[in-house]
């Protein structure tokens, strides 16, 4: 029973319930500081009854969740009705798999990735598991037998795909530069100048077209046509009380979490920070894997925080205006944004 508790899988089970509560609880208190940072915009105290500052307002809306009514209505297909909140949640959890939190933490004389599978084809994965979202979506809209609930399955499984495109270009990019689809094997690149070879300074362009397209994959405003209630009610989670409604909610602030975390590993170094080189040297290794976690985390929330600013800065796009950025204008650019990538790679490579 001892040997268990030093042995590698006990460490894997251990780093993935631990990763899966820093997720439920981030994607918790997102909302509270969604609402702290909305009502600081609009000159408002948001929540500030539940507890100190209403620090408790997450644990209040949970328990209100769980207790609410739960409705089926009786047209809509059961099965499928459950099934869709259900995948929506679990594809939005797997995609946190293949991040790299840090460096390896020794412990007990064993060195512990702090990485929960470290993929040859991370970025595919990851990019698989996204697109397998949008089933949750389209199954929940078109088992609800509602047209509002529909209309908004087909706008989300409309936009998705017609995003994915440019993101994954945009990726493309970053990868002929990179040369690998491991995301463990991109952020140790970007460790290189003491810590800050980030990749945004060789993509400033794939990035602008990354985070743009993440902000439409999310459902995120302006680009949160599928469930916008001035003209869709609710969209495809029309129909949803209690925990089921939560579950698409909570899955939204989830992707949200994983596509900052993937912008902070792909553009920014993950877990690479300046200085980290002397940290190293001279606090040893677990040092150097703390901070790397505390550094990863605090670009994930800079990220977070720029996708809440945004919601409630920017007005919602029309559904054309959304579909002819998609094709129109982040698909040539991320094309463009190939061509020149391998142009200035073949020119370098020439000359040095």
């Amino acid at each position: 029973m001892a040997a268990f508790f030093i042995s590698p899988i006990f460490f894997k089970i251990l780093l993935v319930v631990i990763i899966f509560t820093i997720t439920l609880v981030i994607a918790m208190y997102s909302t509270y500081g969604e609402r702290k940072i909305a009502s600081i915009l609009q000159d408002r105290i948001g929540p500030n009854r539940a507890g100190p500052f209403g620090i408790l307002q997450p644990l209040a809306d949970g328990l209100k969740f769980f207790m609410k009514e739960e409705i089926i209505p009786d047209t809509s297909d059961k099965w499928l009705f459950i099934l869709g909140p259900s995948l929506a949640m679990l594809t939005a959890l797997m995609t946190i798999a293949v991040i790299p939190w840090s460096t390896n933490l020794t412990i007990a004389g064993q060195s512990i990735p702090l990485q929960v599978a470290d993929l040859n084809v991370g970025v595919l994965y990851i990019f698989g598991i996204v697109s397998l979202g949008v089933y949750g979506i389209m199954i929940g809209g078109w088992a609800s037998n509602n047209k509002f609930s529909l209309l908004g399955a087909i706008r989300a499984s409309s936009q998705m795909i017609s995003y994915e495109l440019a993101m994954g270009l945009s990726i493309i990019a970053l990868l002929m530069l990179t040369g690998s689809l491991s995301l463990h094997s991109i952020v140790n690149q970007q460790s290189a100048w003491h810590g800050m070879r980030w990749n945004i300074l060789l993509q400033p362009l794939g990035f602008l077209i990354f985070i743009v397209c993440a902000f439409a994959e999310t459902n995120r405003a302006p680009f949160d046509l599928p469930e916008c209630e001035t003209e869709l009610i609710g969209g495809y989670h029309t129909e949803y009380s209690s925990m089921k409604l939560g579950l698409y909610l909570f899955s939204e602030y989830i992707n949200m979490f994983v596509s900052s975390a993937l912008m902070a590993t792909l553009y920014f170094g993950g877990y690479n920070f300046p200085g980290m080189d002397w940290v190293g040297a001279h606090w040893g290794g677990n040092a150097l894997s703390l901070i790397g976690v505390a550094s990863f985390f605090a670009k994930i929330f800079i990220f977070i925080f720029v996708f809440m600013w945004v919601r409630w800065t920017l007005p919602r796009f029309r559904y054309d205006q959304l579909m002819n950025l998609g094709w129109k204008v982040l698909i040539p650019l991320s094309i463009l944004n190939i061509v020149l990538t391998g142009g200035g790679y073949m020119i370098i490579k020439n000359l040095f």
